[in-house]
């Protein structure tokens, strides 16, 4: 997995623009995924990230780099709860909620519609996307049922973000040095 990569898929992430970022990334072996995982967690751990294999299938994995504090406080969201206890998730136990969402990630076929939850798209965004799929406002880095403005900011962030986390990585800095403290 290349630094690139990371960023590419990760920027806003690494900068606490975002709570998640999930991405996709072949590997030769499960043992090599293992291994590159814990080196990077190691390297980035100090800076309040994580990143998790998610699924395996076929050489390929399905990983999620988040922030663990902001996974918690996202989740402690009101509504943010309704939704993850419609889907069955246990309450008030964000790594019990974790540990469902890998389970049905590597359970079921299909995406679960929850997961925006842990990326920090906004609750009323992910409700919208549960229960009211056609109707969205705007389609971006999710689709906005609620807050188009505010939606709007936080996609130019997002955009801004990564740009200039390539441009550093082009000039020599390292994951460790572009990743935020928190």
């Amino acid at each position: 997995m290349s630094e690139e990569m990371v960023i590419r898929c990760c920027a806003p992430t690494m900068a606490c623009l975002k709570t998640g970022n999930m991405f996709n990334c072949a590997f030769d072996t499960h043992a090599q995924m293992t291994d590159e995982l814990r080196l990077l967690n190691q390297r980035l751990g100090h800076k309040g990230l994580r990143i998790l294999p998610l699924r395996w299938r076929n050489g390929r994995a399905l990983l999620y780099l988040y922030r663990p504090r902001m996974l918690e406080r996202d989740l402690r969201d009101p509504l943010a709860q309704r939704l993850l206890a419609e889907c069955g998730y246990p309450s008030g136990n964000d790594h019990a909620c974790l540990i469902r969402l890998i389970s049905r990630l590597r359970s079921e076929e299909d995406f679960p519609h929850e997961v925006g939850l842990f990326l920090g798209y906004p609750p009323a965004d992910v409700e919208g996307f549960m229960h009211r799929k056609d109707s969205f406002k705007l389609c971006g880095l999710w689709k906005v049922y609620d807050d188009v403005e505010s939606a709007l900011r936080q996609f130019a962030r997002c955009r801004h973000c990564t740009n200039v986390y390539l441009d550093c990585l082009s000039r020599g800095f390292t994951l460790e040095r572009l990743a935020v403290a928190r």
